[in-house]
Order: C-alpha cells, then sequence, then structure tokens
C-alpha cells in the first residue's frame, strides 16, 4: 500500500527562523518535536548518517541542508519502507513548514498504519505544528486536538494525557 502524507502549516515568520526550529530536531533545546509523543534522540547531532528515531519509530538522516531541510528514512517499524522530512517553503507573506511522509506500507503494516500508525501520527505532527507556531508567535490560533481514537491509542499502550506542553523542553539526565 503506498502512503502519501502531508502536513503543512503556513507561519508568519522568515524562512530562516523556520528553518532553526528544523535544526533544533533531537538536541537538548529541540523547538519542534512535541513532548507528549517522546524525544526524537540521535546517536549524534542532527546530520547525516546520524541514526535514531522517536518511540519505536526508528529512521536515520539521509539527506540534510542547514535550516531548510532534513529527511529521514525508516529502519523501524517493520513494513515501513519509505521516508518522512520536515522542510520550509517560501512564497507570499511568512514560512510554510511542511511535513511530508512517503512509503510503502507491506506485510502487517497494510493494517497497522491505517489503524494505529496514521491517527497516532497525524496527531504528532499536528503537535508538532503548533509547537512551532507557538514557538514563532506566542500562541497557536487553532490547537489540534487528539481524537477519542487517539486519547484510546494512547491509553492502551500506557502513553500520558496530553501534558498542556510547556514551551521548554525539561532536562533529561543520562542522554
Amino acid at each position: 500500500m503506498q502512503v502519501h502524507n502531508t502536513h503543512v502549516r503556513r507561519l508568519p515568520a522568515d524562512p530562516e527562523e523556520v528553518g532553526r526550529l528544523i535544526d533544533s530536531l533531537s538536541a537538548e533545546d529541540d523547538r519542534l518535536w512535541p513532548l507528549d509523543w517522546g524525544p526524537m534522540r540521535f546517536d549524534r547531532p542532527l546530520d547525516v548518517g546520524a541514526v535514531g528515531g522517536h518511540g519505536p519509530v526508528r529512521y536515520h538522516v539521509v539527506g540534510y541542508a542547514p535550516g531548510r531541510w532534513v529527511r529521514f528514512r525508516f529502519t523501524a517499524p517493520r513494513g515501513f519502507a519509505g521516508f518522512h522530512e520536515f522542510s520550509v517553503q517560501t512564497g507570499g507573506e511568512g514560512a510554510e513548514l511542511h511535513h511530508l511522509l512517503s512509503m510503502r506500507a507491506r506485510g502487517w503494516a497494510v493494517l497497522t498504519w491505517p489503524l494505529l500508525w496514521r491517527p497516532m501520527h497525524d496527531a504528532a505532527l499536528e503537535d508538532a505544528l503548533d509547537r512551532a507556531e507557538r514557538d514563532l508567535t506566542g500562541t497557536v490560533r487553532r490547537p489540534a486536538r487528539w481524537s477519542p481514537w487517539v486519547r484510546a491509542l494512547r491509553a492502551a499502550l500506557g502513553l500520558p494525557r496530553r501534558s498542556g506542553e510547556s514551551a521548554q523542553r525539561p532536562t533529561i539526565s543520562g542522554t
């Protein structure tokens, strides 16, 4: 099954400011990845060849243009063959922060993508875009809301309820 999933947020900020959000991914001062979904971590600073991911989703960095774009190739979960990426697009006032997931789901992923992974992915990405908007403007015009299904999945997986995420990443010892 071919999957093409896009999330976009127009932000009233210079493209360079939006690009710095991408560059902060996985750093101690990560300003983009949402805290409610567990930290994004790599074995080294964000750059081509870095290996890591978030939660059970694993990938490695296969392309990186600082301030503009980063692409991650999936290595897990099983059956995910493809990539996801963040990019900054310009045009008009402000800039757009894009997230694209493009993959071929195989095996059990043909069932688990629409039932489990897609709703969780969509919620996490909308939370990331909210975090970007909050970081750049101090507020979020229309905050994302988790569906009852996402709340049920998180509860079944033992994940906490929405934290009301603070603007600051907590200090994590030993990482």
